[in-house]
């Protein structure tokens, strides 16, 4: 890339160089919260380049990696675009979705119905990731073969509880927001999908009782932007 282009001054671009610069740069792994953000900027139709950050490879705990997001978690962005046309490093799925929105002017309504689509985001980050993620280590994962039982039943619970919180908002909406998809629908659904998917907790939690939940997740699925938002970054 052009060493002269402001962004090859951060020390990720060494080790993922970027082949067009002055594209948002995605550093990210098909995850849940990784997918929230390709997803994103599919609906946008931002043009942006990614890059795979592997956990196979540790690439999260990478000095580079570090320098973007001293939390070792994807996904991070990297924009040579940011306010006031200077470079913007960001971290944090919900945070990346808020500015993408704002950024975009789309996905985020204005008034009273902004702050109601921001609460179910932090709903998401607060309550839907922790907990799925945390049934998805005792069911699927290493946790499984731990002999005391209580912590799987625990986070079993808390996701039924939290899915019908859900089942309930949507009953007579087509989104979380009504008419309207939003960013909460972006961050909520990849989790919604990866319960009763990859960790194939669906009847743990009994999801065949959140009908309202279904519609809404296999309708998310419809949508060509979140199909392609799904496979990015591509694994190698």
């Amino acid at each position: 890339m052009n060493t002269t282009h402001p962004i090859a001054v951060h020390p990720i671009t060494a080790k993922w160089p970027a082949r067009q610069p002055d594209r948002l740069q995605l550093y990210s792994l098909a995850t849940p919260n990784g997918v929230k953000v390709s997803i994103a900027l599919e609906e946008m139709q931002l043009p942006y380049e990614a890059h795979l950050v592997s956990f196979d490879n540790n690439d999260q705990l990478s000095p580079a990696f570090l320098a973007l997001n001293p939390n070792n978690k994807i996904p991070a962005i990297l924009d040579p675009n940011g306010p006031g046309g200077q470079p913007l490093a960001l971290f944090e799925s919900g945070a990346i979705l808020i500015y993408l929105a704002e950024k975009t002017g789309r996905f985020l309504p204005q008034g009273a119905a902004r702050y109601e689509t921001l609460q179910w985001l932090m709903w998401q980050m607060g309550g839907v990731g922790p907990m799925f993620g945390q049934l998805g280590f005792f069911h699927k994962f290493a946790g499984k073969d731990y002999e005391d039982k209580r912590p799987l039943a625990r986070y079993v619970a808390e996701s039924r509880r939290l899915l019908g919180v859900l089942d309930q908002r949507l009953a007579g909406r087509d989104w979380i927001m009504g008419s309207d998809y939003t960013i909460a629908d972006m961050a909520i659904f990849p989790w919604v999908r990866n319960l009763v998917g990859f960790y194939g907790a669906g009847d743990l939690v009994g999801f065949d009782a959140f009908a309202q939940v279904q519609r809404v997740l296999t309708a998310f699925e419809a949508r060509p932007a979140v199909q392609r938002g799904l496979q990015i970054p591509a694994r190698g």
